[in-house]
Protein backbone atom coordinates (compact mmCIF):
# COMPACT_ATOMS: atom_id res chain seq x y z
CA UNK A 1 0.00 0.00 0.00
CA UNK A 2 0.72 3.52 -0.68
CA UNK A 3 0.58 6.50 1.63
CA UNK A 4 -1.32 9.65 -0.08
CA UNK A 5 -2.40 12.88 1.70
CA UNK A 6 -5.67 14.45 0.62
CA UNK A 7 -5.64 17.81 0.58
CA UNK A 8 -9.13 19.66 0.96
CA UNK A 9 -10.87 22.89 0.39
CA UNK A 10 -14.83 22.98 1.22
CA UNK A 11 -16.70 25.09 -1.57
CA UNK A 12 -17.75 28.59 0.17
CA UNK A 13 -21.36 27.15 0.50
CA UNK A 14 -20.05 24.42 3.42
CA UNK A 15 -17.89 26.33 4.98
CA UNK A 16 -20.82 28.59 6.03
CA UNK A 17 -21.93 25.25 7.27
CA UNK A 18 -19.74 24.59 10.00
CA UNK A 19 -22.64 23.57 12.46
CA UNK A 20 -23.35 20.44 9.53
CA UNK A 21 -19.46 19.59 9.43
CA UNK A 22 -19.62 16.60 11.39
CA UNK A 23 -22.82 14.77 9.45
CA UNK A 24 -20.69 16.18 6.11
CA UNK A 25 -17.80 14.24 7.39
CA UNK A 26 -19.08 11.05 8.29
CA UNK A 27 -21.42 11.03 5.24
CA UNK A 28 -18.24 11.61 3.09
CA UNK A 29 -16.13 9.16 4.50
CA UNK A 30 -19.26 6.43 4.72
CA UNK A 31 -18.74 6.73 0.73
CA UNK A 32 -15.11 6.61 0.58
CA UNK A 33 -15.53 3.62 2.44
CA UNK A 34 -18.11 2.15 0.78
CA UNK A 35 -16.62 2.80 -3.23
CA UNK A 36 -13.02 2.26 -2.03
CA UNK A 37 -12.92 -0.61 0.73
CA UNK A 38 -9.38 -0.72 0.29
CA UNK A 39 -8.36 2.49 1.68
CA UNK A 40 -7.34 3.07 4.90
CA UNK A 41 -7.34 6.22 6.68
CA UNK A 42 -4.18 7.40 8.82
CA UNK A 43 -4.89 10.45 10.16
CA UNK A 44 -7.31 13.62 9.47
CA UNK A 45 -6.47 16.82 10.45
CA UNK A 46 -8.55 20.45 10.23
CA UNK A 47 -6.30 22.83 9.26
CA UNK A 48 -5.89 27.06 8.41
CA UNK A 49 -4.74 28.14 5.45
CA UNK A 50 -4.88 27.54 1.34
CA UNK A 51 -6.84 24.01 2.29
CA UNK A 52 -9.84 23.07 5.08
CA UNK A 53 -8.27 19.53 5.58
CA UNK A 54 -5.78 17.04 5.08
CA UNK A 55 -6.16 13.61 5.48
CA UNK A 56 -3.47 10.83 5.28
CA UNK A 57 -4.15 8.00 3.90
CA UNK A 58 -3.36 4.62 2.45
CA UNK A 59 -4.36 3.28 -0.86
CA UNK A 60 -3.00 0.41 -3.16
CA UNK A 61 -2.77 2.65 -6.45
CA UNK A 62 -2.94 5.63 -8.20
CA UNK A 63 -6.57 5.49 -9.21
CA UNK A 64 -7.80 4.74 -5.83
CA UNK A 65 -6.45 7.83 -4.53
CA UNK A 66 -7.49 9.70 -7.51
CA UNK A 67 -11.62 8.02 -6.71
CA UNK A 68 -10.99 9.70 -2.93
CA UNK A 69 -10.47 13.02 -4.37
CA UNK A 70 -13.28 12.40 -6.67
CA UNK A 71 -15.11 11.32 -3.75
CA UNK A 72 -14.51 14.73 -1.97
CA UNK A 73 -15.01 16.81 -5.23
CA UNK A 74 -18.79 15.00 -6.04
CA UNK A 75 -19.52 15.82 -1.97
CA UNK A 76 -18.65 19.93 -2.57
CA UNK A 77 -15.20 20.31 -2.23
CA UNK A 78 -14.12 22.77 -4.89
CA UNK A 79 -10.72 21.64 -4.50
CA UNK A 80 -8.91 17.85 -3.72
CA UNK A 81 -5.77 16.17 -4.70
CA UNK A 82 -3.89 13.76 -3.43
CA UNK A 83 -0.34 13.37 -3.58
CA UNK A 84 1.86 10.30 -2.96
CA UNK A 85 4.40 10.30 0.16
CA UNK A 86 7.22 8.81 1.08
CA UNK A 87 8.20 7.86 3.80
CA UNK A 88 11.41 9.70 5.44
CA UNK A 89 13.75 7.12 5.93
CA UNK A 90 13.00 5.51 2.28
CA UNK A 91 13.58 8.99 0.95
CA UNK A 92 17.02 8.95 2.45
CA UNK A 93 17.27 5.70 0.94
CA UNK A 94 16.60 7.00 -2.76
CA UNK A 95 18.70 10.06 -1.86
CA UNK A 96 21.56 7.90 -1.41
CA UNK A 97 21.09 5.53 -5.10
CA UNK A 98 21.89 9.14 -6.80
Amino acid sequence: MQIYILFTKLSTDLSYEMKNRERQGRSWLEQVRKKCPEVKFLSHYAILGEFDFIDIYEAPDPETAAKVSMISQANGAIQAKSMLAIPYKRFIELTEEI
